[in-house]
This record gives C-alpha cells, structure tokens and sequence, in this order.
C-alpha cells in the first residue's frame, strides 16, 4: 500500500515537474513559491522514499563521503594551480614590482602556499568561494549564482530531449529486430554519437538560421532561440541512450517472464512498456549519473557557440586568465553535480530493480 501511494506520488511530481519546465522553455513567469513548493515536496517523498526502502543511513552515508570527495578536489584543484607555472597576473608587459606586490597582496598571493590553502578551505565551508580576479569586485559565488540558472536551464531541456527521443528509438529499434526500422534507427543513433557537437552546431545554424531564417542563430533571449542550443547538446545523449535501450530490450525481452506475458495473451505495447522497459533501464540509468552532471552543466563549447550567457564562457576566460577562484568555483559546482547525479542514480537502481540491494 504504502509503496503504491509512493509511487504514484513520485508520479505526479513527474508530471508537475515537466509542466513547470515547459512553461519555463515559453518564458511564463512562475512565483518563487511554486519553485519552493515543488523543492519541498520533493525533498518529503526522496526521505519518504529513503525510510520505505531503508536507505536512509545509506544515503546518509553517501552525503558524509560527498562532502569529503569535494573537499579532496577542492585541494587537489587548488594545489595543481599553484605548481603550474605562471600566475594569474602575469603578462607579456611586466607590471611593476610595487604594482605587482600589492596585488599579491591584496588577493593573498603573497602568502606561503599551505596559508593560502587553508584560508581557501575556511571560506569555502563558509559559502564563500573568493573574489574572482578578472571580474573586479565580483564573487564568484554571484557569478555562478546568475550564470548556473542559465547552463541548469539549458542542461534540463536538453536532458529531456534526450530521454524522449532516445528511449522511445531504442524500444522501437529492439521491438522490430532486424527490419527496416531497427537499421534506420541505429543508424541515426551511430550518426548521433559519431557526429561532434562542434560540427553539428554550425550545421544547424547554416540551415535554419541563415537559408531558411527560422530561428536565430546565437544568444538566449526567448523560446526560439533556446531551440538550436538544445537540439545540438541533445543530439549526442539522445544516440546513446537509443543505443543503451535496444541493447538492454534486447537482452530482456528473450526472458522467461516475457514469454510468459505474450502467452497470457498480453499485447505487444503492454509487454515492451510495463514488462520489458522497466527492467531494461539499469544500463540507461548506469550512464545517466554522468551524463545528467554533463549535461545539467550546460556543455561549454555550445555555450560559446550560441553565445549563451552560461558557466561556459566564464569556465574558458578564467582558464585562459589564470582566475583562480574561479575555475576552483565551477571546477565544484560541475562535481557537485556529478555527486548528486550518481547518488540519485543509485537511489534508482532499488526502483527499477528491486532485488539490488543498497545497504550491502
């Protein structure tokens, strides 16, 4: 009973959450409450879910060694900055040894290595990821604050796609073996995964923004223009996923239970959907913790390609300008997601296959 309830609210989450990202891709205002409200609800059914499913130490667990891997790459990030050679403020044009000693200074340069780290590590317990060196006066915690939204807006549409275009293709694939369809299908997913997003986008944008003129080419300013960006980051999860999802139907639908389901007269829709594809998605979901984190991220080549005001272009300058405190702020947010992604991936599995068992 209880797992019957869970389960069909974790389904109108579902549905309540792919309403409100499709008014947010057609720009509908939405009040901060709802977000919060949505924030809410799905925090109460994950512990609902964790104390039905008995993995709350688990997933305590899973939180207590988040917190220590971040910490490792938060110093292994800083450390490897500071051995490379070079530093944030030289230039072709040496500056002044005054002018030099004084940003040093005033950015903690000029203090032994092992102050530095600490005074990183002590900030960044406190939320405070430091001021950024090239955007003057701003911290980096604002700039993530204002750019993220964007790469996470992106991520999520792209996502979405992915799984919509890339589960049905596998199951269409596997469902007709051998024909026509399974060849067209794969073979779209081969080009999918072959073809880099780097060559995809000029393409896109050759076609529909400059011959046909049906959508703009470059910025992020409204429905229209988020329909390029998306297509391209989309393109390339959505091959894999197809690829994952016949291989995984594939392998299933030759099960014992599956001849059983078609002997009791059951139709081929309610066989592949109900029967097959539920216990097919383990390697889907196996791929979607890294993917997810990838994605969410925003990819920064298309981020720079469609000039979308993303992490991307923030992640280029600051490696390009030695920006310390930056590259360590978006260098954590990306293993973050990584983390969390993985972590609710994991959390899944006992979903989707009952017989795995988290706590061992």
């Amino acid at each position: 009973m209880i797992e019957k309830v869970l389960n069909t609210l974790g389904f109108i989450l579902v549905v309540g959450f792919s309403l409100l990202v499709g008014l947010t891709f057609f720009d509908v205002p939405l009040p901060s409450g709802v977000w919060v409200s949505v924030l809410v609800l799905v925090t109460a059914h994950f512990i609902a879910f964790s104390l039905h499913q008995r993995l709350l130490l688990y997933v305590f667990k899973r939180i207590v060694e988040a917190v220590f891997v971040l910490l490792v790459i938060a110093s292994l990030t800083f450390l490897l900055l500071r051995i490379v050679p070079g530093g944030p403020f030289d230039q072709e044009k040496a500056l002044p040894a005054e002018v030099m000693a004084n940003i040093e200074a005033k950015y903690q340069l000029d203090r032994p290595i092992y102050e530095q780290f600490f005074s990183y590590i002590g900030g960044l317990l406190r939320g405070d990821l430091g001021e950024s060196y090239k955007y003057l006066g701003r911290n980096v915690t604002d700039i993530v604050l204002d750019t993220f939204p964007i790469s996470f807006k992106l991520g999520i549409f792209a996502l979405i796609l992915a799984y919509l275009i890339g589960i049905p293709l596998g199951v269409l694939a596997a469902a007709h073996h051998n024909s026509k369809w399974d060849v067209i299908a794969m073979l779209a997913a081969i080009s999918g995964v072959a073809l880099p997003s780097f060559l995809v986008a000029p393409i896109l944008i050759l076609i529909f923004a400059i011959y046909l003129h049906w959508l703009p080419a470059a910025l992020w300013n409204g429905p229209s223009y988020y329909i390029l960006p998306v297509i391209t980051l989309g393109v390339r999860p959505a091959a894999i996923i197809a690829r994952l999802t016949r291989a995984s139907v594939l392998d299933v639908i030759g099960s014992d239970y599956i001849r059983t389901a078609r002997a009791k007269g059951l139709g081929q829709g309610v066989v592949l959907f109900k029967h097959v594809l539920k216990n097919s998605l383990i390697p889907v979901l196996t791929f979607s913790g890294p993917l997810v984190a990838g994605v969410l991220s925003g990819s920064f080549i298309i981020e720079v390609i469609f000039a979308v005001p993303g992490m991307g272009k923030h992640l280029i300058s600051s490696v390009t300008n030695r920006d310390y405190p930056l590259i360590l702020g978006v260098t954590l947010v990306f293993s973050a997601l990584l983390v969390l992604a993985n972590l609710i991936v994991d959390l899944l599995y006992s979903y989707f296959d009952p017989r795995i068992q988290l706590t061992k």
